[in-house]
């Protein structure tokens, strides 16, 4: 299943606008419903990323499939699925937070979310600083 640029933008441009539509219902009290059904676009969108991305990582299981070409894209689709996990586990926290299902603290709640972006500015710096020893 091969998605064209603009059909992945569009994808992305409607679960974002359906997210912000059911965020501000929300915060101007206008619905009543439940957190987790609010994030329940960015949660559809972040599963089919991931089950894309699984899809992709076993497309190495191929019989014609040559190791030396797919290192580093193993490497980055596992970063990307590691982020995409992470990103999953900060909404959940977010959502049993602002139900009041635990009784966390914040920071607690955005520790999946630093960890993230601790990992992208590591990736970050790995891209623009990695010097390649021909």
């Amino acid at each position: 299943m091969k998605m064209s640029l603009a059909q992945r933008v569009l994808l992305s441009w409607i679960f974002a606008l359906m997210f912000l539509i059911m965020l501000v219902l929300k915060l101007d009290s206008k619905i009543s419903w439940n957190w987790f059904l609010i994030f329940l676009p960015v949660w559809t969108f972040d599963i089919i990323l991931i089950v894309l991305l699984i899809v992709k990582m076993a497309g190495r299981c191929k019989p014609d499939f040559d190791p030396r070409d797919g290192e580093q894209s193993l490497k980055k689709r596992l970063w990307y699925l590691t982020a995409l996990l992470l990103k999953l586990a900060f909404c959940l926290t977010l959502c049993s937070h602002l139900e009041k299902l635990t009784d966390m603290w914040v920071s607690v709640v955005c520790v999946p979310l630093w960890v993230l972006l601790a990992g992208a500015l590591v990736e970050l710096g790995h891209s623009v600083f990695h010097y390649r020893r021909d």
